[in-house]
Formats: C-alpha cells, structure tokens, sequence
C-alpha cells in the first residue's frame, strides 16, 4: 500500500532523511512500516496527565503487535482547575487552538501514516482532534481516563464539591478543618477529575463519534482495562491505516448527530457545544446552534453525574458505560446504527449486546430525568445569537427566573461582591467582557458558581455571562453570550437593577428594557479597550470569532 511516509523515507534522495531516523536509533526495519504518530499530552501540571506516560507507552505496545513503528511527539495541555480564577483561564480555550496548530505541524512535517491521540482533559481533547480532522489521516483517540471520586465525611465527592467548599468556608458554613478535609481527600490521585465535566464529557463524545473505543470516556485511569485499551488503540490505528479510513469518514455529519444525542442523555459539559461546533466546522459539517435543542427536543436525558447528582464517572462504567446509555437511545431509534467507528465495526456492531447494570447511574429510556436533553440553547434580546446553560444541573426552581441584574464587568469583580455576601436571593449576576474576544479567552466562571452554591444560594440566584462555565458547575449559569460585549453586544447594556427574566424551559432569556431603550444606551456605549494588548493572547483577540461559531479561528 502507499503510505504518507513513502514521501519523507523513499528513495536515494530521501538518504538524508533516513539517517536522521537512524541518528534516533531507528532500524531499517521500523522505517519499512507505518510510521504512526503518538500525541502525548503527557506532563507533570495535569493529574489527568500525569500517567500519560505509562499510557502512551501501552499505545506503542499495541502498534507494535499489529505491525506498525509508533513515534511519540508532545502536546501542551493547561490544567483547567490550577488555571482557575486568575489569568491562567485566560489561556484554556486559546491552547486549542495551539494544539490543534502543533498536531497538524508535526504530523505534516514528518509524514505520519496515522494518529493515535492520547490526550485527557478539557481543551486538549479537541484540540488533537481539530488537529486530525484538518490533515484528514487515519486517527485513533485514546484518553487518559476519569479519576476516581474523593470521599469526605464517608460521601464521595468530586473537584466541583472541593470547588463549593470555598464558597461555603467564606459563608463560614464550614471550618478550616474541614475546608482542609475537602482539600486532601477529593483528588485521590491521576486521571480526569472524576464528574460530567468538560474533560470526561468529550472523552464519552469522542467515543460516541466513533473515533474513540468503547470505553475510552469512562474506564478508570487506575484500572488495568485503561492499559488494556491503550494496546488495543494501537492495534486499531494499524486497520484504519491498512484500510484508509481517515478522520473525515469515521466523524461526519451523521456521527455528530449521533454524539448530540449522547450529548443530551450524557447531561454533559455546556462547553461540549463550542467543541462540537468546532469539530463540525473542522470536519467539513458545519453546524449550528439550532441543532442542539432540536436533539434536546427529541433525546431524553439520562445521568444525572457530578455536579448534576451523587454519581461520578466510576458508577458510569459500572452501569456500562458510554455503550449502555447508546443502548437505550437505540430503543427509540435515536441513533445511526449504521456509522462507521474505530473498531472496524458499526455502532450497532459495538453496543450488541451492551444493557444498563445500574439504573442509578443510567435510566432507562422510558424512566428518564427529563424528557427533554441536558444542555439548552436560550435567545433573546441579550443573547442574539444565542447562549448555553447545562439544563439537567438546573433545580426546577430555576429553570423561570426573573431578578434584578448585578452588573459586573470582570470575574474578578463578581467573585469579590460574592465572597463578600453582596449577592441576595433573586438576583441576576451579569459578568461580561469575558467573552472569546472580551475575555480574551472566555474564562471559566467556576470561582464564581460555585461559591454561590457553596452559600447555599444556586437555588434562588442566576448567572449570566459573555463568558463559559466549567463542566463542574452548577445552577442557572448561562454562558456562551452572543454577540459579547466587547463586540457591541446587548448583555453590555444592561444596567444595574434592570429585570432579565429567564425562561428555559422556553429557550429565551430577555432584559425586560424596551428596544428604544435599549437603541438609546448602544448610541452612547463606549467600547472597553482591549484588556491584553501583547503576546499570544493579543494575537487570538484579533482572530477568535464568535461563540455561536464555537471560538475558532478566523484565518
């Protein structure tokens, strides 16, 4: 078969090349098979990374066995929690970018025949896979695994409860004792912190698209299986290469369809829609946002995991997995079972046989939480173009809301007037100029979610922002805002004291100011000047489009 590397190791005027792989200790022999690249995002700052190592060591294992030469090369990968609540955030959503730039880089410059992917957490998931899908190549993902839960008081618990904790020590609901009792035993040790967030979210995506194998979203990074599936990605990515199915034929317009709706009985992250939006647009599909509430109208949602409820991760995989929940969506006939996947077998062939062990971590179908999906897309004169809140970790009580907004114009801002218990039952939180542009980088507003559920106030207080919120929040928190503020948009009008009223359940969210009004406040509006004016971040600002595209890049 012809084979990419065929262009970089043939020939007598490829000898330079070829002692340079030789210079690495390569044999003749490796250099006659596949040359498949090895994305790690191994490194010692993530704990969902931290084992990447011995996990890429175990992918390589598996291309070996199937006749292929495996060659790790880096990825970056910011650790969204350490990131958290000052300028690192500003830096997340950016990586991606980054990412998906070096893994077209590499591959494109060392004639790769195929990818295994071997990242864990948040941004870097999509960002390998944007990677992938632009270069169109034989491509396997394989995560690093969720963490186990922590246990505290004899409940297991989970990074958004170690979150809340600060909320509720600032409350002085809890003691330093126990705000250190959180502290040293929620993270028990590596792997992806260990609820619905956004890592895990698009871990269970990833194999719900078929690019991903059955189990990659919720085997426990401690388990042996993990090791097993990592041999088993490397024994993959040799069929695809020997068959030539690349990245675009196994994810495809279909496939998305097919990940919305696991998506939806999931109950994932509300990021999970900027990354679907942007490997729709990277694989050739593009969507929009209208998309998502006609599967939310249809999918019926399942799990209700961390922060949405008590489960974690671990529960997901004892109950069956990504695999049972398709199980259930097939019965109403909610799935293609047609698609092709990584296996080499349809996603009809993969769930054969798959059943729910579990029905407190996965309902059935005819039992489900909802029946309407986890994540909704609201409109309304604040929010143009649309905006995101995870439904499914919504209390009723908050899916219609109306409330005095409490305008702030930073995070930074919002957490202080929070921390200082300035916030009151009823209100509406507004922080803006976080968007992709305004941010820049569109910061996580965790800090401030969960310290208000910490004070035991997620049940009567709202959030709304230009901004996103991490898969680890909870609440009425609406991010995703379009246009931002810092794009002219309305959510930087409204004024202190106005009324937005809040409706989910009808997908609008409206600042109860008439158009006049608000005609009258744009003419006067002054633009903030750009917050980071140098280096990287600079640089994205100028290119970042809107939201409601999923934050790419423009050029």
């Amino acid at each position: 078969m012809k084979l990419r590397s065929d262009n970089i190791l043939n020939g007598v005027e490829r000898a330079p090349n070829r002692s340079l792989f030789y210079a690495m200790g390569y044999t003749k022999e490796e250099l006659e098979r596949p040359l498949i690249g090895i994305v790690s995002a191994h490194s010692e700052i993530v704990p969902g990374h931290f084992h990447l190592d011995k996990l890429t060591e175990a992918v390589k294992a598996g291309v070996r066995m199937a006749g292929g030469t495996p060659i790790m090369v880096p990825a970056i990968g910011v650790c969204d929690g350490i990131a958290m609540g000052h300028i690192g955030m500003k830096y997340s959503l950016p990586s991606r970018e980054l990412i998906a730039d070096s893994v077209e880089t590499m591959a494109m410059a060392h004639g790769f025949d195929g990818l295994v992917l071997v990242p864990n957490c948040d941004k870097i998931v999509p960002g390998m896979l944007l990677g992938a899908l632009r270069i169109n190549i034989p491509t396997v993902v394989c995560s690093g695994g969720p963490m186990m839960s922590g246990l505290v008081d004899g409940v297991e618990t989970s990074l958004s409860k170690m979150f809340e904790a600060v909320g509720a020590r600032k409350a002085n609901m809890i003691d330093d004792a126990k705000l250190c009792d959180f502290e040293n035993n929620t993270c028990p040790g590596c792997g992806s912190c260990s609820g619905m967030y956004t890592a895990n979210s698009m871990n269970c995506l990833c194999e719900s698209l078929g690019i991903a194998l059955p189990g990659n979203g919720t085997i426990p990074a401690v388990h042996a299986g993990r090791t097993q599936l990592a041999k088993h990605a490397g024994m993959a990515i040799m069929h695809l290469v020997e068959n030539d199915i690349k990245a675009r034929d196994i994810i495809n317009e279909k496939s998305l369809r097919n990940a919305l709706a696991c998506d939806m009985a999931l109950g994932c992250s509300s990021n999970s829609v900027l990354h679907l939006l942007a490997i729709a647009n990277e694989a050739g599909c593009p969507m929009d946002l209208k998309t998502f509430n006609e599967m939310s109208a249809k999918v019926p949602n399942l799990c209700h995991l961390a922060p949405a409820g008590p489960t974690h991760m671990h529960d997901l995989n004892n109950a069956g997995g990504v695999p049972a929940v398709q199980a259930e969506l097939a019965k109403k006939g909610l799935l293609d079972l047609s698609l092709l996947t990584v296996t080499g077998k349809t996603v009809g062939e993969n769930i054969k046989g798959a059943y729910v062990k579990n029905t407190d971590a996965i309902r059935p179908i005819d039992n489900p939480y909802s029946e309407t999906g986890g994540i909704a897309i609201l409109w309304g004169n604040i929010a143009k173009d649309g905006c995101v809140v995870k439904r499914s970790a919504v209390a009723p009580e908050m899916l219609v809301h109306s409330g005095p907004a409490r305008v702030f114009d930073s995070e930074d801002e919002a957490i202080a007037s929070i921390y200082a218990g300035k916030i009151k039952d009823g209100d509406v939180v507004v922080i803006r100029y976080e968007g992709p542009v305004g941010g820049p980088g569109m910061r996580e507003m965790l800090n401030p979610t969960s310290a208000l559920a910490g004070m035991k106030l997620d049940k009567t207080v709202a959030l709304i922002t230009d901004g996103r919120f991490s898969g680890a929040s909870r609440g009425a928190s609406i991010g995703h805002v379009a246009p931002e503020a810092a794009c002219g948009g309305a959510i930087g009008l409204i004024e202190e004291g106005d009324i937005i009223d809040i409706d989910i359940p009808n997908a609008s969210v409206n600042v109860r100011v008439s158009d006049e009004e608000l005609a009258k406040r744009k003419a006067a509006y002054v633009p903030h000047e750009p917050k980071i004016k140098s280096g990287w971040l600079a640089r994205y600002t100028a290119m970042v489009s809107s939201a409601k595209d999923g934050a790419v890049m423009k050029i």
